[in-house]
């Protein structure tokens, strides 16, 4: 153990801001660990344990032209350098120009009764029931002539935050994740990507995870090249995760306000009220949303856009996004609501979507499909025009032709050029909800419950030579 985490986190952010000589103070310290298992070719390659910590000072100073703010972040933080990152803040923030999101420091009025716990540490023993399981999976993989790549990461990572107007505010969050691709053993022409999140791995289920990925590769023995086109389209939820991701990512009332998104009114303000779809669909964000339980306070280390450092401790609760097919909210800090005259809608780390009575599976909706593609993921995805929300990117990990209710073939990967917003207008299907994790953005954002989306005409604007 470093001798800066011999010293309590809490007790840390108790020392920062008695030293603090400025006219406000908020101090953030994160205890992290993670442990992982890494495979390759049907064999465990390398697995450990990090901790460390982060400490963000935020110092802010009453000027005459108006409140400054500055803002110093550090990792292993001993009380030997604590003084020296506490006056750098306060510098910063004398030095700085007056901050245009400036409001007063929330309150002690949400003050944590768990203030005192010690951070939540994770170790490889959460990884007890899946380790085995995997090596019986390699053994079958092996013998059935598939190589199974991927790794599993645990991570708690536990917040303390305080400032100098009473707040103390604490917060434990478990995120995990699994992901493992399939490839047929010959040449590595075939594969085929399964992931899920998970709070604890209690709920992974790894010979399911091997059955699907050997089930795709079986669909892959038979090969149709397609041409570039529109396609009636199935979406699984993990491609609907990383769509809305972005389209979550890109809800930010004051980029919006300033005419910079396809959230943007013509003629000025935001889109917050139109319908942007006839299906009733929801998507909204919840804290304490079961399984997908995330940070019920702002934490800001930086102020932009979509975030400030003077909202720190805001209480965040259930947000609906989209309600009955409307633009509800956007993503609001206390000065762009200001701005906007809507209400304070702080970012949540997590989304849901789904529509009223929406019960068909993935399953169900193969099986009701006449002629259409099935995709497993989406990846590489890049912006192209942010007035229209204009994605483009490639299909990954196999892309099957469904006929007459029946997965028949596997096809070429596709490049699509879709904007998510010009989708929710184009639904023809919503199935139904269940947790999932989008494959390209699931480094940052985990925490989704997505339906399988069917859409009649998907735009796969060119042939991909991608494997």
């Amino acid at each position: 153990m470093t001798a800066a985490r011999t010293v309590r986190p809490q007790d840390v952010v108790e020392r920062a801001l008695a030293l603090s000589g400025a006219d406000g103070c908020i101090v953030i310290a994160q205890e992290t660990s993670e442990a992982n298992l890494r495979w390759a070719g049907n064999t465990l390659t390398t697995n450990g344990v990090t901790r460390g910590r982060r400490l963000t000072v935020i110092a802010t100073v009453d000027g005459q032209e108006g409140i400054a703010a500055g803002v110093v972040s550090r990792s292993n933080v001993g009380l030997d350098e604590l003084e020296a990152v506490v006056r750098a803040a306060e510098d910063q923030a004398r030095e700085g120009r007056s901050a245009e999101d400036a409001a007063p420091l929330v309150t002690g009025a949400g003050s944590g009764a768990d203030w005192d716990d010690e951070p939540a540490v994770t170790s490889i023993d959460v990884f007890s029931a899946v380790a085995p399981a995997l090596g019986e999976s390699f053994t079958a993989a092996r013998a059935e002539g598939r190589d199974l790549f991927g790794f599993a990461e645990h991570q708690l990572s536990t917040t303390y935050l305080g400032s100098s107007t009473g707040l103390r505010c604490r917060h434990n969050q478990p995120t995990g994740r699994i992901e493992v691709t399939g490839k047929l053993s010959a040449d590595w022409s075939h594969s085929t990507w399964v992931g899920q999140s998970t709070r604890d791995f209690s709920d992974i289920d790894v010979p399911a995870i091997d059955a699907e990925l050997t089930r795709r590769l079986g669909w892959a023995g038979r090969r149709i090249d397609l041409p570039a086109g529109r396609y009636e389209t199935l979406l699984p939820p993990s491609a609907v995760a990383d769509l809305l991701v972005y389209q979550y990512w890109s809800s930010v009332a004051r980029d919006a306000h300033d005419g910079r998104t396809v959230f943007s009114r013509p003629g000025g303000g935001t889109r917050i009220g139109e319908q942007l779809t006839s299906v009733p669909v929801r998507m909204w964000s919840d804290p304490a949303a079961e399984g997908l339980q995330c940070e019920p306070f702002v934490v800001a280390e930086a102020s932009n856009a979509s975030q400030s450092v003077f909202d720190n401790g805001l209480p965040i609760g259930e947000t609906d996004w989209l309600r009955d097919g409307q633009l509800r909210a956007l993503i609001q800090t206390r000065h762009s609501a200001e701005l906007t005259g809507q209400p304070v809608t702080p970012g949540v780390d997590n989304l849901l979507f789904a529509a009223p009575g929406a019960a068909r599976g993935l399953e169900d909706m193969i099986a009701a499909t006449d002629r259409g593609l099935l995709l497993t993921c989406l990846w590489y995805i890049r912006e192209v025009d942010p007035q229209t929300l204009l994605l483009t990117g490639l299909t990954r990990d196999g892309v099957y032709l469904v006929e007459a209710g029946e997965i028949v073939a596997e096809v070429n990967n596709f490049r699509f050029n879709e904007s998510p917003v010009d989708l929710l207008g184009r639904l023809s299907e919503v199935g139904r909800t269940e947790r999932t994790m989008a494959r390209e953005f699931g480094d940052y954002f985990t925490r989704t419950a997505m339906p399988t989306w069917r859409v009649a005409d998907f735009n796969m604007s060119s042939v991909s030579q991608a494997n």
